[in-house]
């Protein structure tokens, strides 16, 4: 999903590194807010993984491929305000040392696979976690589930960016059908491993998942809250 140069005109992707200055400029002062010592080692541990897993694509029909974004993984695991930064620490690094993305791109891409996927999908993962146990699994779940739907909005903001700037010769529904289609199957890779991870951290340490904190202090188990 990364966004090449000159794909988008130049002054959307103007107004979108405007935008995403702004938004990592809030970001820094909440995270400033909200970051603890136990979240600090994690969000780079969260950044490395990403990083990582970014470069592992995985086969999706019609002989495409996707990757993992992790937005909503960074999301859970550290909060959306520092997930986000994590998010752009990665696409700041895969534009300028691996050209994975335009630098003229560079603030659009932040804002459709950073902020999109964390903020909609922590949203999501906040209003599922409303109706599903509240317990390891719940957390896991309802965090697979989001990570689908960030998936699928991050394409919707790519569809918006090519209906306001789009120089490709393809028509806007065109783009539409493929990228939301294609995504939606590539979101099923994303709430597995994210779901996965999540899970996983929750069976060690749920203690640093941010996205359950309400259930601290207390260490889970599959059914109630241990006394």
């Amino acid at each position: 999903m990364h966004i090449p140069d000159g794909f988008i005109d130049a002054p959307t992707s103007i107004v979108g590194g405007v935008v995403a200055v702004g938004l990592i400029a809030v970001s820094i002062k909440k995270a400033g807010d909200t970051l603890d010592d136990r979240q600090l080692p994690l969000a780079g541990l969260v950044a490395a993984f990403i990083f990582a897993m970014q470069m592992i694509n995985f086969p999706v029909a019609g002989g495409t491929s996707g990757h993992l974004l992790g937005g909503c993984l960074a999301a859970v695991l550290v909060g959306p305000w520092v997930g986000s930064l994590a998010m752009t620490v990665v696409f700041i690094v895969q534009a300028l040392v691996f050209a994975d993305g335009g630098l003229t791109a560079l603030g659009l891409n932040i804002i459709l696979m950073g902020y999109t996927t964390c903020f909609v999908g922590y949203g999501l993962f906040v209003l599922l976690r409303t109706i599903l146990p509240r317990n390891k699994s719940g957390v896991s779940v309802a965090a697979a589930l989001a990570a689908w739907c960030g998936v699928v909005a991050a394409s919707l903001v790519f569809t918006g960016y090519y209906a306001v700037g789009g120089t490709g010769g393809a028509s806007v529904g065109t783009v539409a059908v493929a990228m939301i289609g294609v995504h939606m199957v590539i979101g099923i890779g994303e709430a597995v491993i994210t779901g996965l991870t999540v899970g996983a951290v929750m069976a060690t340490r749920p203690d640093l998942v941010y996205g359950a904190r309400d259930l601290r202090p207390a260490l889970l188990t599959d059914g109630e809250p241990l006394r």
